[in-house]
C-alpha cells in the first residue's frame, strides 16, 4: 500500500470514529437539555441506518463541524464530504456512550460525550476513545445542531 493511501486510512479511522455511538449513560444531563440530547440520539441514529437525509434534517444550515484537525463549514460541505464515510463506519464498527453530560440555557443547549468504538473497518481493527462536544440552537420547537467536535485517541492496550 502506498504511503499516502495508510495516511488516508488512518485518517478516516480517526475522524470518523464518533458517528453511531449506542448510548449507555445520560450522566449529568440537566431535564432542560434532555429534549437537545434527544437530537443528538437521533442524528447518531441516522448515521448507524445510513439515513443522510434524516441527519441532514437535524444539523443546522450553517452547521460548524471539527474533526482531527479539519473544519466543514455547512451542512451542505458535511454531506457532500465527510458524512458518506461516517455513516459507512457508524454501520460497520459499534461504539457506546459510556458518559454524556449536558445542560441548556433556554435556546442553546451543549451535549458533552465520552464514548469507544470497538470492531473492524476495511479490513482493520478499530479501538478508539472518543469524545464529542455538539452544541445544538432551538428555533421555535425544533433543535438543531450547530457545532460538532469529534475528537479521538487509540485506547490504551
Amino acid at each position: 500500500m502506498k504511503p499516502l493511501a495508510c495516511i488516508f486510512i488512518a485518517f478516516q479511522l480517526a475522524v470518523i470514529s464518533q458517528p453511531g455511538w449506542t448510548q449507555t449513560s445520560t450522566g449529568g444531563v440537566s431535564e432542560a437539555a434532555r429534549p437537545a440530547a434527544a437530537v443528538v440520539e437521533a442524528f447518531h441514529a441516522a448515521l448507524v441506518r445510513g439515513d443522510a437525509a434524516a441527519a441532514r434534517a437535524l444539523l443546522a444550515d450553517n452547521v460548524l463541524i471539527f474533526e482531527a484537525g479539519s473544519v466543514e463549514r455547512s451542512a451542505a460541505e458535511y454531506g457532500g464530504h465527510h458524512m458518506p464515510g461516517d455513516m459507512a463506519f457508524a454501520r460497520a464498527v459499534p461504539g457506546i456512550v459510556t458518559n454524556r453530560s449536558g445542560d441548556s440555557d433556554g435556546n442553546t443547549a451543549w451535549i458533552a460525550s465520552e464514548g469507544r468504538t470497538t470492531g473492524n473497518y476495511r479490513g482493520k481493527p478499530v479501538d478508539r476513545l472518543s469524545t464529542e462536544t455538539m452544541v445544538l440552537v432551538r428555533t421555535g420547537d425544533a433543535w438543531r445542531i450547530r457545532h460538532i467536535h469529534w475528537s479521538s485517541r487509540a485506547a490504551k492496550k
